[in-house]
């Protein structure tokens, strides 16, 4: 019976069976069984298997008589549980108690409870009692340390007990790779595979798809492939695992089509694979194969998508209009329950927001029950890029009262909101805590700094801020020449821009239109013109905003035909009313009639209510001196009851921003004001004898 009941022991796995069967025993076992530790040790093992360390610590403790076998068998069971870990070193003194001496298994099972709990000062404690006891050359224990430094992030002694190791067998190499891959040193990892494979040691599958994982992480195209040839040569039969770490490097080197190859051939695919794949798509923008590749595995009834599959469906659809992907997918999130969860919402958030519909975001952000740092930096940044800088500076704040410990994003988003917002005192307060909290010196921070000062008129304090930075990255550098640029400082933009050429760094889109805008402000055509060309050149494809700045600068030095040419050049339709308008703007200046008529009636075509245009056509038609004209103008604009909305500005004092229009009487402190302005329109009444006298003036000369 008892061999029977042994041999049944060591196959069970679930909880269930587990105690039928101790039950079983509990029933049937004679005294001589019930007093013989070999069988109450099974039972021990059996519970530790199925993760039941409440059971088999009853079983432990009612145990007549205990062996090291009953003692190692609870240690092994709990240093598989990280609740149960630390009891594995009560056992040991409880073992020493008794006069039972620790072996090589001991050891191994309590290095492995370290490692759970990653307590760095006991694993030192336990390697010193490894060296007491004299079993530091056992292969296994040698393994265990290794493979707990490396877990515990002390590369140095794991490096160490990797060369005390005589005979590296693949567990060995495999535990200073994943060491050196877990704590980003990632160059190392590969470095240390390729010895492995020179010292002639078999990589195992667990090798293989860790390495990939590496190179996944560092996009190592190159050198993933590598690997790839070297498990096909190596007649290996894949694993899960390993298709999985394979398809994983390959989308994130941007080589869909081999990803989808190796996709195919899974015969057995996991949500893994499928969310690997359909992460694939939306790293490289394909969201229409990513949107077919989820409507597939819907129709699958096994495997269902989790949270992680709806944040990369939503994510690679969030560039198509709401309507398409975006609003359908929201309504599958709430009916599969994901609606509240974090990382579901935040890609909702941005999907919403790159959209223009701030009110769907708000009411996402609301429907989540337990907002992290992540959800509130996305709806900082999302009303700062949407020029929302009021709530996106409310929603920091709120953040702040919460008592959420803010980061580099959240810092950078609120810094740009003041920047656009014109907020000095807000956007210092803001510097206090990035000083504060030491994300000062973040490269993102830093950039957002540079160019809230300089934005806000603080020049000397945005090279200052630029000057400490240590390292500073290509936004930082952009910033620093937006400032240049917006205090319209074009040589110094222009000298800044071959700084940023010997540092190595390669210009973007941000960079030219700094420059080009510089160039606009200062009248520069020639050096528009070659930078333009140079932008070109260098593969940078140009924006709308680029366009609009050398339309901008053509037309104000009165090269109206080349202004028209840029303008018809431009392959964006929704800034086509804008450059138009630009042209036509510099035909009344420059009297251009015949291509100003033309440029109205791009304008019309696209807008026939726009206001702004039938001013200008007005313009120029008087400018002309076809005064029949002008006066069909203004009757045709007195009948559309068209009219130029008043311009706004807005001033901070004491903590508060006051927004004024023109013709607005509805201020609170308006009778204040108007008396201020009388009262400096008085002081600004000089002398006759100030006037400035021209003759004497070129007499002097």
């Amino acid at each position: 019976m008892g061999t029977t009941l042994v041999q049944i022991c060591s196959s069970v796995t679930t909880l269930k069976r587990a105690r039928q069967l101790h039950a079983i025993i509990l029933t049937t076992a004679t005294f001589f069984d019930v007093q013989s530790p070999y069988l109450h040790n099974n039972v021990l093992s059996m519970y530790g298997r199925c993760g039941a360390l409440r059971d088999a610590r009853q079983v432990f403790d009612k145990m007549p008589n205990r062996s090291l076998v009953s003692y190692n068998a609870l240690i092994s069971a709990c240093s598989r549980d990280p609740d149960y870990a630390s009891l594995g070193f009560r056992l040991m003194t409880q073992m020493e108690f008794e006069c039972m001496r620790p072996n090589g298994s001991t050891f191994t099972s309590l290095i492995q409870s370290v490692l759970l709990l990653e307590d760095r000062l006991m694993g030192s404690l336990l390697h010193t009692q490894v060296k007491k006891f004299g079993f530091f050359d056992y292969i296994c224990v040698q393994t265990s340390l290794l493979g707990m430094y490396s877990n515990c992030g002390d590369l140095v002694s794991a490096t160490k007990m990797f060369s005390c190791i005589g005979d590296k067998d693949a567990v060995a190499w495999n535990s200073i790779i994943l060491g050196n891959l877990k704590n980003d040193k990632i160059r190392e990892g590969l470095y240390l595979f390729n010895a492995m494979v020179r010292f002639g040691v078999t990589p195992t599958l667990f090798t293989y798809s860790m390495v990939l994982n590496g190179c996944s992480r560092m996009g190592d195209y190159s050198f993933g492939k590598l690997v790839h040839a070297r498990v096909v040569i190596s007649n290996i039969v894949a694993d899960l695992p390993l298709e999985n770490a394979l398809l994983d490097m390959y989308c994130n080197c941007s080589d869909t089509k081999t990803a989808v190859s190796v996709f195919s051939r899974i015969e057995n695919r996991d949500l893994v694979s499928w969310n690997s794949m359909i992460a694939g798509y939306m790293d490289n923008g394909d969201g229409e194969s990513a949107m077919g590749l989820f409507v597939h595995l819907r129709k699958m009834s096994i495997p269902e998508p989790d949270d992680y599959t709806f944040a990369a469906i939503i994510s690679a659809t969030c560039d198509f209009p709401a309507y398409y992907y975006g609003e359908p997918l929201h309504a599958l999130v709430i009916k599969s329950g994901f609606d509240r969860r974090v990382f579901v919402g935040t890609t909702l958030l941005s999907m919403y927001f790159k959209n223009g519909d701030t009110e769907s975001a708000k009411k996402v952000f609301q429907s989540i029950s337990e907002k992290d740092i992540v959800v509130w930096t996305e709806m900082i940044m999302g009303h700062s890029r949407m020029g929302d800088g009021e709530s996106a500076i409310k929603f920091f704040c709120e953040m702040c009262r919460e008592g959420h410990k803010i980061d580099s994003f959240a810092l950078s988003g609120a810094l740009s909101a003041c920047a656009d917002l014109a907020i000095l005192k807000q956007g210092e307060m803001i510097h206090s805590q990035a000083m504060k909290t030491g994300y000062e010196v973040e490269m993102s921070v830093c950039g957002s700094l540079v160019d809230m000062y300089a934005k806000n008129g603080d020049l000397q304090a945005s090279q200052s801020i630029f000057s400490h930075a240590s390292n500073p990255d290509l936004k930082c550098w952009n910033a620093m020449l937006g400032g240049y640029s917006h205090h319209g400082m074009a040589e110094e933009a222009l000298e800044f821009f071959e700084a940023i050429l010997k540092h190595g760094l390669r210009p973007d889109q941000v960079t030219f239109l700094s420059l080009l805008s510089a160039c606009n402000h200062s009248g520069l055509v020639e050096r528009g013109k070659f930078l333009w060309n140079h932008m070109m050149e260098n593969g940078v494809i140009p924006g709308p905003k680029h366009y609009s700045c050398m339309v901008s600068l053509l037309s104000r030095a009165g090269l109206l035909d080349e202004a028209e040419k840029k303008i018809i050049e431009s392959p964006y339709s929704e800034c086509q009313l804008e450059l138009w308008r630009t042209l036509l703007s510099s035909c009344v200046i420059n009297r251009n009639f015949r291509l100003g008529v033309h440029a109205a009636e791009q304008v019309l075509r696209l807008d026939s209510e726009d206001s702004a245009t039938h001013i200008l056509l007005s313009n120029l038609y008087a400018a002309a001196g076809k005064w029949d004209g002008v006066a069909g103008m203004r009757k045709k604009m007195r009948g559309s009851m068209l009219e130029k909305g008043p311009g706004l500005s807005w001033i901070e004092a004491k903590n508060n921003i006051h927004v004024f229009s023109s013709g607005d009487q509805s201020h609170s402190e308006v009778d204040e004001a108007q008396a201020e302005l009388h009262r400096l329109h008085g002081n600004m009444q000089k002398p006759v004898t100030d006037e400035f006298d021209a003759s004497v003036y070129l007499q002097k000369m």
